[in-house]
């Protein structure tokens, strides 16, 4: 049995709105003709494919909709394009995943129009592909069901540190997650979800379209994430629940409020890295709770999430049954003490606790890398699954995660996370979005620099003052460490994001304190501070001639060279 392939089919004479959006209303029985549709045309189209592999260049629309069902019913693959990618980047996620199709539409299509694509386009939107589809209009399912372990989905990763990877997901995993989070959320026939985030990535297809699919629900699109439309959306579709990526929460929480905000139909958000801060703000503000998941976009560990969780935890056990979650020395494979926290609840052993979360059962989910051995071996190694991600485990057995294995930093001989570092941040009153990353440090090791999204204001702040706020709101909070504090920070428009909304630190961390164009660069010089003096200042010229002078007298010149990585 194929669950997802009966999902598909089960929206057969269903005269409820299955797909919703600006401009269009489609019950599942259309949906189900489009779909028969366009799966009859990559049956024939890519037959003789060594790979019947077609990406789809498509914003949220109903096309995107159509051509991954499509797929499901043809037993073909979807590779999800991410439109951001431009030029040899975009041209090498093409070739590499080997597509024999794509498909776009018109406002995409000069992405692709001068790259030397020998792949056949087919842009949705135009006469030539209406009369393409035109001969298969009437074409029922197909006679064959595809087995669950066939190849439904290649999701790239963001790409962070090199070229991004291909995840290989089978129409058996998206079937088992999104029926997982339809039955934890009680998704039915009755609720609309809102697909706010991109439907090339994972986020949108498994914890959105898929369980709501297999619940028969309608899915509301929105083409592009909007924080200012957002909350309109929800109240025009009545979406009870919806996805969220990275920094998504905190854009819409620096909307304006309004005394009515929290007269929506939200019931539930789910998703990743929104903080604790702005999710507590997010459910005071709009009635609504966030749901805080952990799971890799290449499905070897999830952890189940749990309400009783307290502040901070992801949750105490992996979503598996078979799922062996421990948190080890990534060179020892040793498993770490448990964290422990003071009065004030702040990390007092993280040199000791805080090391990689791993499955350490067989039957992980993890189904591969496209044409990546190297990289799926570095997963899979010893019969364990690495997440390549940095949490402990607190005495309870619950798990805190503590960022990303690039996130570490080590501030005097003592290992930080940064995730701890951003969590405090976060409560800066002034602050719309925060990220800390490693930058080095003259001498030995890295310090920490951050950058913060500042709230809109009246006036103008005079540097000074920023500087006076930042220091006077550090010296409030009871578990900031005395390493925590951030050596330089970076006050920016707007927070730069990848095309999923994740902050994009690549960027942020080649251009450290050198590259800052007309932001306001403020740091705590080395040294002992004046007395009644503000441990925060104005960066100048001055000072970046003096730590280049510094990095050069320590023999560490080459760690501030230019050294660009392509960031997804």
């Amino acid at each position: 049995m194929n669950a997802l392939v009966e999902a598909v089919l089960a929206q057969r004479g269903r005269e409820r709105a299955a797909l919703v959006g600006d401009g269009f209303a489609h019950t599942g029985e259309e949906v189900l003709r489009a779909v028969c549709t366009r799966a009859a045309y990559l049956a024939e189209e890519l037959g003789a494919a060594a790979y019947p592999h077609v990406g789809l260049l498509l914003e949220n629309t109903p096309e995107y909709v159509w051509w991954l069902e499509a797929a499901a019913l043809a037993g073909a693959t979807v590779v999800g394009v991410n439109p951001t990618r431009r030029g040899p980047d975009l041209l090498r996620d093409l070739t590499h995943t080997d597509c024999a199709l794509l498909v776009t539409e018109t406002r995409l299509l000069p992405l692709v129009a001068e790259l030397p694509l020998a792949t056949p386009v087919l842009v949705v939107d135009s006469p030539e592909a209406r009369d393409t589809l035109a001969p298969y209009a009437d074409a029922g399912p197909p006679s064959t069901v595809p087995a669950p372990d066939a190849r439904l989905l290649l999701t790239f990763t963001s790409g962070s540190t090199g070229a991004p990877k291909a995840v290989v997901c089978s129409q058996g995993r998206i079937a088992r997650a999104g029926d997982k989070l339809r039955a934890q959320y009680g998704l039915t026939d009755a609720d609309t979800g809102y697909a706010c985030m991109p439907l090339f990535h994972g986020n949108a297809l498994m914890g959105l379209w898929a369980p709501l699919l297999l619940g028969g629900g309608t899915i509301a699109l929105r083409r592009r994430f909007s924080a200012t439309g957002f909350l309109a959306d929800v109240r025009r579709y009545d979406a009870c629940y919806f996805t969220y990526v990275g920094r998504a929460v905190s854009y819409v929480l620096a909307t304006e409020p309004q005394p009515d905000d929290a007269a929506n139909p939200l019931r539930l958000g789910f998703g990743t890295e929104a903080g604790a801060v702005d999710a507590a703000r997010f459910e005071r503000r709009f009635g609504c709770r966030l749901v805080e998941g952990y799971g890799s976009s290449e499905g070897g560990c999830n952890l189940q999430q749990d309400p009783a969780a307290p502040p901070g935890a992801v949750g105490r056990k992996g979503s598996g049954p078979y799922d062996d979650l421990a948190v080890v020395d990534p060179d020892t494979g040793e498993e770490r003490p448990r964290s422990r926290f003071d009065a004030a609840g702040r990390l007092v052993n993280g040199e000791e606790a805080i090391g990689e979360l791993v499955n350490r059962t067989a039957r992980a989910g993890f189904e591969g890398y496209w044409r990546n051995e190297a990289a799926g071996s570095a997963r899979l190694r010893d019969g364990w699954y690495w997440t390549g991600d940095l949490f402990h485990r607190d005495a309870d057995g619950w798990f805190h995660f503590a960022g990303r294995s690039a996130d570490w930093l080590r501030v005097d001989s003592e290992n930080l996370a940064v995730a701890d570092i951003e969590n405090i941040l976060a409560r800066w009153e002034s602050a719309v979005a925060v990220a800390v990353y490693a930058v080095p440090d003259p001498v030995a090791g890295d310090q920490a620099m951050a950058a913060v999204e500042l709230r809109a204001r009246a006036e103008p702040s005079e540097p000074s003052a920023l500087a006076a706020e930042f220091t006077a709101f550090l010296a409030a909070q009871p578990d900031l460490g005395t390493k925590m504090p951030p050596r330089f920070v970076r006050l920016v428009p707007r927070m730069p994001v990848t095309a999923t909304h994740k902050t994009a630190k690549t960027s942020l961390r080649e251009q450290r304190w050198e590259e800052v164009g007309d932001d306001l660069l403020l740091w705590r010089p080395y040294g002992r501070a004046v007395a009644g003096e503000s441990v925060y200042r104005l960066f100048t010229g001055e000072d970046r001639e003096k730590l280049a002078a510094l990095f050069a007298e320590h023999g560490r010149s080459g760690l501030i060279a230019r050294n660009r990585v392509p960031e997804a």
